[in-house]
């Protein structure tokens, strides 16, 4: 059987700093050959100096302005020949098989087309730099339409040991599997760029939930995040990087949200609107025009909705058991429909332990 052929796509901008661990752990890992596309967003450091070092081993294409995350992702897959999308940030370390689990826990199911690994924290500059700190375990969204990190800020102590279904995969390491990516694309986009950067992975992981693809975490799938976009450092981030992640909370609603799932999370949603609303005209009116900007380009926006909301494949009974105020998971195998669904509160319990089928950005 042809073995997989697997395409890393990362896209840089100022990434001198860590772009060279994390292509240095992707020459070491153990699946071999991997393809490797670079997408450079303008740099004004010494990343366009520093890649040209890794040439030819790696694909280099140069922007000559910042495009984004998202138009450089879809530019680098659209190079890519892989059958599986590995989407890295720069400022991710991969253990040695990592890629090797994804696609072994991948087996279980066709229809996943995203496969998410354990990341850990990369403290860079501290004495131990590769921590035992979760960053991220998959995705979940809370019924306000938060979407965050499992287990981010919590200490591995194996709480999160087993394979199984999550809701999506942060953008910071995830494999899409090729299918996928052309199935779930719209008007060619897979990830949306007028999201630019920030929350266009759960945006493609609720499009993709909607459209009948699964998300399997694999524990032993290893790496590390120097992440610098977390919900308690929000105050001190850029203006640039909160203006885009309230313009990107309302651009994912508006085009996958459907008005029964919208009914169902009413309160909890409408409170949170308020409180963006009141941050935006109390606090820092300088956001306001992240509001302004989702007014007018309503209908573009318009337009994605009713091709998403045409093509989903799942109800939204189906889809509402994966919005809690607890991260949810399921098991891969040996579940009926009914017993399915783990929050916290079951995960390690002797009857949740019981059932788990298997064990084990610079834009961000």
């Amino acid at each position: 059987m042809k073995r997989p052929r697997v395409s890393a796509l990362i896209v840089t901008y100022n990434s001198a700093e860590v772009i060279g661990a994390c292509l240095d752990a992707l020459f070491l890992q153990e699946y071999q050959p991997l393809e490797i596309i670079i997408v450079d967003n303008a740099s004004t450091d010494a990343t366009r100096q520093l890649l040209e070092s890794y040439e030819p081993r790696c694909q280099v294409l140069a922007n000559t302005t910042n495009v984004g995350f998202c138009a450089g992702q879809n530019q680098a897959m659209r190079a890519a020949s892989g059958d599986w999308l590995l989407c890295l940030n720069p400022d991710v370390i991969l253990q040695t098989d990592f890629v090797n689990q994804l696609l072994l826990a991948s087996a279980l199911d066709v229809r996943a087309g995203t496969m998410c690994g354990k990341l850990l924290r990369w403290n860079r500059g501290a004495e131990r730099q590769k921590s035992n700190i979760l960053d991220s375990t998959g995705m979940y969204f809370r019924r306000n339409l938060r979407h965050l990190d499992r287990g981010a800020e919590e200490e591995d102590q194996g709480q999160y040991s087993h394979v199984e279904y999550v809701f999506g995969a942060t953008g910071a390491a995830a494999l899409y599997r090729r299918a996928m990516v052309e199935d779930v694309s719209i008007q060619g986009e897979f990830f949306d760029e007028s999201f630019f950067a920030y929350r266009e992975d759960a945006d493609l992981a609720w499009r993709a939930q909607l459209m009948g693809w699964k998300c399997i975490y694999a524990p032993a799938a290893i790496a590390w995040h120097a992440r610098r976009v977390t919900p308690e450092r929000r105050e001190s981030l850029p203006l640039e990087i909160n203006w885009h992640s309230i313009k990107n909370r309302f651009l994912m609603r508006i085009k996958n949200a459907s008005g029964g799932l919208y009914a169902r999370l009413f309160l909890p949603v409408t409170f949170r609107d308020l409180q963006i609303a009141g941050y935006c005209l109390l606090v820092n009116r300088k956001l306001l025009s992240a509001l302004i900007y989702v007014w007018n380009n309503r209908r573009k926006v318009s337009e994605k909705r009713r091709e998403v909301q045409s093509r989903r494949r799942v109800s939204d009974r189906d889809l509402a058991a994966w919005f809690s105020n607890r991260p949810v998971s399921m098991p891969v195998m040996g579940y009926s429909e009914a017993s399915s669904v783990r929050t916290d509160s079951n995960k390690n319990s002797p009857e949740g332990a019981g059932k788990s089928a298997n064990e084990g950005r610079a834009y961000r």
